[in-house]
Protein backbone atom coordinates (compact mmCIF):
# COMPACT_ATOMS: atom_id res chain seq x y z
CA UNK A 1 0.00 0.00 0.00
CA UNK A 2 1.34 3.45 -0.89
CA UNK A 3 0.37 6.80 0.59
CA UNK A 4 -0.44 9.92 -1.41
CA UNK A 5 0.98 13.35 -0.81
CA UNK A 6 4.23 12.23 0.84
CA UNK A 7 6.63 13.16 -1.95
CA UNK A 8 6.98 16.77 -0.82
CA UNK A 9 7.32 16.11 2.88
CA UNK A 10 9.17 18.93 4.55
CA UNK A 11 11.64 18.06 7.32
CA UNK A 12 10.05 20.74 9.46
CA UNK A 13 10.82 21.06 13.13
CA UNK A 14 9.07 19.39 16.05
CA UNK A 15 7.96 16.15 14.46
CA UNK A 16 8.90 13.60 17.14
CA UNK A 17 8.08 12.96 20.76
CA UNK A 18 10.71 15.36 22.09
CA UNK A 19 9.18 18.26 20.18
CA UNK A 20 5.44 17.90 20.74
CA UNK A 21 5.45 21.27 22.48
CA UNK A 22 6.48 23.00 19.31
CA UNK A 23 6.49 26.74 18.99
CA UNK A 24 6.69 27.36 15.24
CA UNK A 25 7.14 31.11 15.59
CA UNK A 26 10.26 30.96 17.77
CA UNK A 27 13.50 32.17 16.23
CA UNK A 28 16.93 33.02 17.52
CA UNK A 29 17.30 36.04 19.68
CA UNK A 30 13.76 35.96 21.06
CA UNK A 31 14.69 35.44 24.69
CA UNK A 32 13.64 38.99 25.43
CA UNK A 33 10.14 38.27 24.07
CA UNK A 34 9.30 35.99 27.00
CA UNK A 35 7.64 37.74 29.95
CA UNK A 36 10.07 38.88 32.59
CA UNK A 37 7.82 37.37 35.27
CA UNK A 38 7.97 33.88 33.71
CA UNK A 39 9.29 31.22 36.11
CA UNK A 40 12.99 30.46 35.59
CA UNK A 41 12.25 26.78 34.99
CA UNK A 42 9.69 27.65 32.30
CA UNK A 43 12.17 29.96 30.58
CA UNK A 44 14.83 27.28 30.71
CA UNK A 45 12.53 24.63 29.21
CA UNK A 46 11.40 26.98 26.46
CA UNK A 47 14.99 27.85 25.65
CA UNK A 48 16.04 24.21 25.47
CA UNK A 49 13.03 23.27 23.35
CA UNK A 50 13.81 26.08 20.96
CA UNK A 51 17.41 24.94 20.64
CA UNK A 52 16.26 21.41 19.87
CA UNK A 53 13.93 22.73 17.16
CA UNK A 54 16.67 24.87 15.64
CA UNK A 55 19.07 21.93 15.57
CA UNK A 56 16.36 19.72 14.05
CA UNK A 57 15.68 22.33 11.36
CA UNK A 58 19.37 22.63 10.49
CA UNK A 59 20.25 18.92 10.55
CA UNK A 60 17.12 16.76 10.34
CA UNK A 61 18.99 13.61 9.35
CA UNK A 62 21.28 13.86 12.36
CA UNK A 63 18.29 14.19 14.65
CA UNK A 64 16.55 11.26 12.94
CA UNK A 65 19.64 9.12 13.41
CA UNK A 66 19.96 10.07 17.09
CA UNK A 67 16.30 9.33 17.77
CA UNK A 68 16.46 6.02 15.89
CA UNK A 69 19.59 4.93 17.75
CA UNK A 70 17.98 5.80 21.08
CA UNK A 71 14.83 3.77 20.47
CA UNK A 72 16.79 0.92 18.87
CA UNK A 73 18.95 0.71 21.98
CA UNK A 74 15.83 0.68 24.16
CA UNK A 75 14.24 -2.07 22.04
CA UNK A 76 17.39 -4.22 22.13
CA UNK A 77 17.64 -3.73 25.89
CA UNK A 78 14.14 -5.09 26.27
CA UNK A 79 15.01 -7.92 23.87
CA UNK A 80 17.89 -8.93 26.14
CA UNK A 81 15.41 -10.55 28.52
CA UNK A 82 12.92 -8.08 29.84
CA UNK A 83 10.37 -8.95 27.18
CA UNK A 84 9.63 -12.25 28.99
CA UNK A 85 7.97 -10.35 31.87
CA UNK A 86 4.87 -9.60 29.77
CA UNK A 87 5.21 -12.27 27.07
CA UNK A 88 2.38 -14.74 26.57
CA UNK A 89 4.87 -17.31 25.33
CA UNK A 90 8.36 -16.90 26.87
CA UNK A 91 9.72 -19.67 24.64
CA UNK A 92 9.86 -17.47 21.53
CA UNK A 93 13.31 -17.81 19.90
CA UNK A 94 15.75 -15.07 20.79
CA UNK A 95 16.70 -14.48 17.17
CA UNK A 96 13.05 -13.76 16.34
CA UNK A 97 12.80 -11.32 19.25
CA UNK A 98 15.95 -9.53 18.06
CA UNK A 99 14.66 -9.37 14.48
CA UNK A 100 11.29 -8.04 15.60
CA UNK A 101 12.96 -5.47 17.89
CA UNK A 102 15.02 -4.15 14.98
CA UNK A 103 11.97 -4.16 12.67
CA UNK A 104 10.06 -2.08 15.22
CA UNK A 105 12.82 0.50 15.79
CA UNK A 106 15.16 0.88 12.79
CA UNK A 107 12.40 2.02 10.36
CA UNK A 108 11.99 5.16 12.51
CA UNK A 109 14.87 6.58 10.49
CA UNK A 110 12.46 7.12 7.56
CA UNK A 111 9.44 8.20 9.59
CA UNK A 112 9.35 11.74 8.15
CA UNK A 113 9.55 10.94 4.46
CA UNK A 114 7.39 7.77 4.38
CA UNK A 115 5.31 7.59 7.56
CA UNK A 116 2.62 5.26 6.18
CA UNK A 117 5.10 2.81 4.72
CA UNK A 118 7.10 2.75 7.94
CA UNK A 119 3.89 2.23 9.91
CA UNK A 120 2.92 -0.67 7.63
CA UNK A 121 6.31 -2.34 8.17
CA UNK A 122 6.08 -1.87 11.94
CA UNK A 123 2.48 -3.15 11.94
CA UNK A 124 3.65 -6.36 10.21
CA UNK A 125 6.40 -6.81 12.82
CA UNK A 126 3.92 -6.13 15.62
CA UNK A 127 1.51 -8.65 14.09
CA UNK A 128 4.24 -11.32 14.19
CA UNK A 129 5.08 -10.27 17.75
CA UNK A 130 1.52 -10.79 19.01
CA UNK A 131 0.99 -13.97 16.97
CA UNK A 132 4.14 -15.53 18.40
CA UNK A 133 3.24 -14.47 21.93
CA UNK A 134 6.28 -12.21 22.49
CA UNK A 135 4.19 -9.04 22.84
CA UNK A 136 7.27 -6.80 22.57
CA UNK A 137 6.91 -3.35 24.16
CA UNK A 138 8.69 -1.91 21.11
CA UNK A 139 5.28 -2.09 19.42
CA UNK A 140 4.36 1.13 21.24
CA UNK A 141 6.82 2.92 18.93
CA UNK A 142 4.01 2.86 16.37
CA UNK A 143 2.51 5.81 18.24
CA UNK A 144 5.38 7.97 16.98
CA UNK A 145 4.28 7.13 13.43
CA UNK A 146 0.68 7.92 14.31
CA UNK A 147 1.80 11.37 15.43
CA UNK A 148 3.66 11.90 12.13
CA UNK A 149 0.69 10.73 10.09
CA UNK A 150 -1.69 13.13 11.84
CA UNK A 151 0.88 15.92 11.55
CA UNK A 152 1.81 15.49 7.89
CA UNK A 153 -0.81 13.58 5.92
CA UNK A 154 -4.48 14.17 5.09
CA UNK A 155 -6.99 13.00 7.75
CA UNK A 156 -8.07 9.94 5.72
CA UNK A 157 -4.73 8.28 6.48
CA UNK A 158 -5.58 8.23 10.17
CA UNK A 159 -8.21 5.57 9.42
CA UNK A 160 -5.59 3.33 7.83
CA UNK A 161 -3.33 3.98 10.81
CA UNK A 162 -6.08 2.77 13.11
CA UNK A 163 -6.37 -0.42 11.05
CA UNK A 164 -2.61 -1.01 11.26
CA UNK A 165 -2.64 -0.58 15.03
CA UNK A 166 -5.83 -2.52 15.73
CA UNK A 167 -4.99 -5.61 13.63
CA UNK A 168 -2.11 -6.89 15.84
CA UNK A 169 -4.12 -6.12 18.98
CA UNK A 170 -7.11 -8.13 17.78
CA UNK A 171 -4.91 -11.04 16.68
CA UNK A 172 -3.16 -11.10 20.08
CA UNK A 173 -6.47 -10.95 21.97
CA UNK A 174 -7.89 -13.85 19.92
CA UNK A 175 -4.78 -16.02 20.00
CA UNK A 176 -3.92 -15.48 23.67
CA UNK A 177 -7.17 -14.62 25.47
CA UNK A 178 -6.36 -13.41 28.95
CA UNK A 179 -9.18 -11.58 30.62
CA UNK A 180 -11.68 -9.68 28.48
CA UNK A 181 -10.70 -8.62 24.99
CA UNK A 182 -11.51 -4.98 25.68
CA UNK A 183 -8.81 -4.87 28.34
CA UNK A 184 -6.24 -5.72 25.65
CA UNK A 185 -7.59 -3.63 22.76
CA UNK A 186 -9.41 -0.57 24.10
CA UNK A 187 -6.53 1.02 26.12
CA UNK A 188 -4.22 0.85 23.11
CA UNK A 189 -6.89 2.41 20.88
CA UNK A 190 -7.37 5.20 23.42
CA UNK A 191 -3.64 5.85 23.34
CA UNK A 192 -3.82 5.94 19.55
CA UNK A 193 -6.68 8.47 19.68
CA UNK A 194 -4.84 10.73 22.14
CA UNK A 195 -1.65 10.76 20.08
CA UNK A 196 -3.63 11.41 16.89
CA UNK A 197 -5.43 14.34 18.54
CA UNK A 198 -2.11 15.68 19.77
CA UNK A 199 -0.74 15.57 16.22
CA UNK A 200 -3.84 17.33 14.90
CA UNK A 201 -3.46 20.03 17.56
CA UNK A 202 0.20 20.62 16.68
CA UNK A 203 -0.65 20.69 12.98
CA UNK A 204 -3.45 23.21 13.59
CA UNK A 205 -1.07 25.39 15.52
CA UNK A 206 1.53 25.21 12.77
CA UNK A 207 -1.07 26.13 10.15
CA UNK A 208 -2.32 29.00 12.30
CA UNK A 209 1.22 30.28 12.83
CA UNK A 210 1.96 29.97 9.11
CA UNK A 211 -1.22 31.92 8.35
CA UNK A 212 -0.15 34.66 10.76
CA UNK A 213 3.30 34.81 9.20
CA UNK A 214 1.80 34.98 5.71
CA UNK A 215 -0.59 37.70 6.80
CA UNK A 216 2.24 39.69 8.37
CA UNK A 217 4.26 39.31 5.17
CA UNK A 218 1.31 40.48 3.06
CA UNK A 219 0.76 43.42 5.39
CA UNK A 220 4.41 44.37 4.99
CA UNK A 221 4.04 44.22 1.22
CA UNK A 222 0.88 46.34 1.38
CA UNK A 223 2.63 48.78 3.69
CA UNK A 224 5.52 49.11 1.25
CA UNK A 225 3.07 49.59 -1.61
CA UNK A 226 1.22 52.27 0.33
CA UNK A 227 4.53 53.98 1.06
CA UNK A 228 5.44 53.93 -2.63
CA UNK A 229 2.02 55.26 -3.59
CA UNK A 230 2.30 57.99 -0.99
CA UNK A 231 5.76 58.89 -2.28
CA UNK A 232 4.47 59.03 -5.85
CA UNK A 233 1.54 61.21 -4.77
CA UNK A 234 3.91 63.49 -2.89
CA UNK A 235 6.18 63.78 -5.91
CA UNK A 236 3.16 64.69 -8.03
CA UNK A 237 2.07 67.30 -5.52
CA UNK A 238 5.55 68.78 -5.33
CA UNK A 239 5.81 68.86 -9.12
CA UNK A 240 2.48 70.66 -9.28
CA UNK A 241 3.58 73.19 -6.66
CA UNK A 242 6.90 73.76 -8.42
CA UNK A 243 5.12 74.29 -11.72
CA UNK A 244 2.76 76.84 -10.21
CA UNK A 245 5.40 78.70 -8.23
CA UNK A 246 8.15 78.81 -10.86
CA UNK A 247 5.82 79.32 -13.81
CA UNK A 248 3.97 82.22 -12.25
CA UNK A 249 6.98 84.11 -10.99
CA UNK A 250 8.96 83.58 -14.17
CA UNK A 251 6.04 84.95 -16.17
CA UNK A 252 5.91 88.02 -13.94
CA UNK A 253 9.67 88.48 -14.17
CA UNK A 254 9.50 88.14 -17.97
CA UNK A 255 6.79 90.79 -18.17
CA UNK A 256 8.75 93.13 -15.92
CA UNK A 257 11.94 92.61 -17.90
CA UNK A 258 10.23 93.34 -21.22
CA UNK A 259 8.62 96.47 -19.80
CA UNK A 260 11.88 97.64 -18.29
CA UNK A 261 13.66 97.14 -21.58
CA UNK A 262 11.25 99.43 -23.44
CA UNK A 263 11.20 101.99 -20.61
CA UNK A 264 14.99 102.19 -20.29
CA UNK A 265 15.36 104.35 -23.42
CA UNK A 266 12.66 106.90 -22.49
CA UNK A 267 12.17 106.77 -18.73
CA UNK A 268 15.16 105.30 -16.91
CA UNK A 269 13.39 105.66 -13.54
CA UNK A 270 10.68 103.27 -14.76
CA UNK A 271 13.40 100.78 -15.72
CA UNK A 272 14.78 101.02 -12.18
CA UNK A 273 11.30 100.36 -10.80
CA UNK A 274 11.02 97.33 -13.08
CA UNK A 275 14.33 96.03 -11.79
CA UNK A 276 13.17 96.52 -8.22
CA UNK A 277 9.97 94.61 -9.00
CA UNK A 278 12.00 91.84 -10.63
CA UNK A 279 14.12 91.56 -7.49
CA UNK A 280 11.06 91.48 -5.26
CA UNK A 281 9.35 88.82 -7.39
CA UNK A 282 12.51 86.73 -7.51
CA UNK A 283 12.86 86.86 -3.74
CA UNK A 284 9.23 85.82 -3.35
CA UNK A 285 9.80 82.87 -5.66
CA UNK A 286 12.92 81.84 -3.74
CA UNK A 287 11.06 82.15 -0.44
CA UNK A 288 8.26 79.88 -1.61
CA UNK A 289 10.69 77.37 -3.08
CA UNK A 290 12.74 77.31 0.14
CA UNK A 291 9.58 76.79 2.15
CA UNK A 292 8.49 73.93 -0.13
CA UNK A 293 11.90 72.25 -0.05
CA UNK A 294 12.25 72.93 3.67
CA UNK A 295 9.12 70.90 4.35
CA UNK A 296 10.70 67.96 2.51
CA UNK A 297 13.76 68.11 4.76
CA UNK A 298 11.89 68.71 8.00
CA UNK A 299 11.03 65.36 9.58
CA UNK A 300 9.75 66.65 12.93
CA UNK A 301 6.12 65.82 13.82
CA UNK A 302 5.38 69.53 14.14
CA UNK A 303 6.44 70.25 10.56
CA UNK A 304 3.81 71.95 8.45
CA UNK A 305 3.38 69.61 5.52
CA UNK A 306 1.61 72.07 3.25
CA UNK A 307 3.54 75.27 2.41
CA UNK A 308 0.29 76.78 1.23
CA UNK A 309 -0.99 80.26 0.67
CA UNK A 310 -4.59 81.01 1.61
CA UNK A 311 -7.41 83.21 0.34
CA UNK A 312 -5.92 86.07 2.35
CA UNK A 313 -2.87 85.97 0.06
CA UNK A 314 -4.87 86.67 -3.10
CA UNK A 315 -4.47 90.48 -2.89
CA UNK A 316 -0.67 90.21 -2.73
CA UNK A 317 -0.73 87.78 -5.66
CA UNK A 318 -2.80 90.18 -7.75
CA UNK A 319 -0.56 93.09 -6.73
CA UNK A 320 2.41 91.22 -8.09
CA UNK A 321 0.61 90.55 -11.36
CA UNK A 322 -0.31 94.23 -11.62
CA UNK A 323 3.33 95.17 -11.16
CA UNK A 324 4.11 92.99 -14.18
CA UNK A 325 1.87 95.22 -16.31
CA UNK A 326 -1.46 93.34 -16.29
CA UNK A 327 -4.38 95.33 -14.84
CA UNK A 328 -6.35 93.00 -12.58
CA UNK A 329 -9.58 93.70 -10.68
CA UNK A 330 -10.42 91.63 -7.60
CA UNK A 331 -14.04 91.38 -6.50
CA UNK A 332 -15.23 89.39 -3.48
CA UNK A 333 -18.87 88.49 -2.89
CA UNK A 334 -20.01 86.90 0.34
CA UNK A 335 -16.56 85.96 1.56
CA UNK A 336 -16.49 82.60 3.41
CA UNK A 337 -16.27 82.63 7.17
CA UNK A 338 -13.06 81.61 8.93
CA UNK A 339 -12.74 77.85 9.04
CA UNK A 340 -15.48 77.31 6.47
CA UNK A 341 -12.99 76.51 3.70
CA UNK A 342 -10.25 73.96 4.40
CA UNK A 343 -6.60 74.88 3.98
CA UNK A 344 -6.29 72.53 1.01
CA UNK A 345 -9.27 74.10 -0.75
CA UNK A 346 -7.86 77.59 -0.15
CA UNK A 347 -4.58 76.47 -1.67
CA UNK A 348 -6.49 75.10 -4.67
CA UNK A 349 -8.24 78.46 -5.19
CA UNK A 350 -4.95 80.33 -4.86
CA UNK A 351 -3.13 78.10 -7.35
CA UNK A 352 -5.95 78.18 -9.86
CA UNK A 353 -6.05 81.98 -9.78
CA UNK A 354 -2.27 82.07 -10.00
CA UNK A 355 -2.19 79.73 -12.99
CA UNK A 356 -5.02 81.56 -14.77
CA UNK A 357 -3.31 84.95 -14.37
CA UNK A 358 0.01 83.43 -15.47
CA UNK A 359 -1.67 82.18 -18.64
CA UNK A 360 -3.12 85.65 -19.18
CA UNK A 361 0.36 87.17 -18.90
CA UNK A 362 1.69 84.66 -21.42
CA UNK A 363 -1.10 84.50 -23.96
CA UNK A 364 -3.50 87.43 -23.69
CA UNK A 365 -1.37 89.87 -25.61
CA UNK A 366 -0.89 93.62 -25.10
CA UNK A 367 -3.68 95.73 -23.67
CA UNK A 368 -5.41 92.86 -21.93
CA UNK A 369 -7.25 93.23 -18.67
CA UNK A 370 -8.24 90.59 -16.14
CA UNK A 371 -10.78 90.21 -13.36
CA UNK A 372 -11.01 87.79 -10.45
CA UNK A 373 -14.42 87.24 -8.84
CA UNK A 374 -14.64 85.24 -5.62
CA UNK A 375 -18.10 84.26 -4.39
CA UNK A 376 -19.35 81.97 -1.62
CA UNK A 377 -22.89 80.64 -1.40
CA UNK A 378 -24.92 77.58 -0.50
CA UNK A 379 -23.58 75.77 -3.53
CA UNK A 380 -20.00 76.21 -2.39
CA UNK A 381 -17.10 78.42 -3.29
CA UNK A 382 -16.89 79.80 -6.84
CA UNK A 383 -13.97 81.59 -8.47
CA UNK A 384 -14.04 83.08 -11.95
CA UNK A 385 -11.00 84.52 -13.70
CA UNK A 386 -11.61 86.26 -17.02
CA UNK A 387 -9.49 88.37 -19.30
CA UNK A 388 -10.10 90.50 -22.33
CA UNK A 389 -7.15 89.25 -24.27
CA UNK A 390 -7.14 89.73 -27.98
CA UNK A 391 -5.23 86.54 -28.57
CA UNK A 392 -2.09 88.34 -29.65
CA UNK A 393 0.04 86.02 -27.57
CA UNK A 394 0.63 82.29 -27.97
CA UNK A 395 -2.54 80.20 -28.36
CA UNK A 396 -4.01 78.72 -25.21
CA UNK A 397 -5.11 75.12 -25.03
CA UNK A 398 -5.16 72.00 -22.91
CA UNK A 399 -1.62 72.32 -21.62
CA UNK A 400 -0.16 71.14 -18.36
CA UNK A 401 -1.35 74.22 -16.52
CA UNK A 402 -5.04 73.62 -17.24
CA UNK A 403 -4.66 69.89 -16.59
CA UNK A 404 -3.06 70.67 -13.23
CA UNK A 405 -5.92 73.02 -12.34
CA UNK A 406 -8.44 70.31 -13.16
CA UNK A 407 -6.55 67.81 -11.01
CA UNK A 408 -6.61 70.20 -8.08
CA UNK A 409 -10.33 70.79 -8.48
CA UNK A 410 -11.07 67.07 -8.76
CA UNK A 411 -9.13 66.37 -5.57
CA UNK A 412 -11.68 68.41 -3.63
CA UNK A 413 -14.70 67.14 -5.60
CA UNK A 414 -14.86 70.40 -7.50
CA UNK A 415 -15.19 71.28 -11.16
CA UNK A 416 -13.15 73.51 -13.39
CA UNK A 417 -14.15 74.96 -16.73
CA UNK A 418 -11.70 76.75 -19.01
CA UNK A 419 -12.44 78.10 -22.45
CA UNK A 420 -12.57 81.04 -24.79
CA UNK A 421 -15.26 83.70 -24.46
CA UNK A 422 -17.34 84.83 -27.46
CA UNK A 423 -15.71 88.25 -27.15
CA UNK A 424 -12.29 86.71 -27.66
CA UNK A 425 -11.10 86.63 -24.07
CA UNK A 426 -10.59 83.61 -21.83
CA UNK A 427 -12.43 82.43 -18.77
CA UNK A 428 -11.50 79.96 -15.99
CA UNK A 429 -14.31 79.02 -13.60
CA UNK A 430 -13.72 76.94 -10.46
CA UNK A 431 -16.39 75.55 -8.14
CA UNK A 432 -15.57 73.83 -4.85
CA UNK A 433 -17.98 72.43 -2.27
CA UNK A 434 -17.56 73.66 1.27
CA UNK A 435 -16.12 70.43 2.66
CA UNK A 436 -13.18 69.86 4.93
CA UNK A 437 -12.08 66.55 3.49
CA UNK A 438 -11.02 65.92 -0.11
CA UNK A 439 -12.45 63.05 -2.06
Amino acid sequence: MTEAGTGDMRPGPTDDGSALVENAGATRGQDADWPAAAPPLSRYLQLQARRVREFDARRPRVWDAVLTLFWTGAALTDAAGGWRNIARDPSVPVWLVLALSLALSVPLLWRRRHPMRVLAVMACACLVSTWSGAFLQAGYLQLILVFHVSLRLPPRFLAWSAVFLAAPLVVGAVRFPQGSWDQQVVPALWAYAMVALLGVAVRSRQDYTAALVDRARRLEVERDQQARLAAAAERTRIAREMHDIVGHHLSVITGLADGGKYAAARRPERAAEALDAIGTTSRQALTELRRLLGVLRDESPQAVRDPQPTLADLPSLIAGVRSAGLPVRLESRDEPAAGEVSAGAQLTVYRVVQEALTNTLKHAGPGARASVVLACGEGGLAVEVTDSGSGGGAPRGEGRGIAGMRERATLYTGTLEAGQLPSGGWRVRLRLPLEDSPS
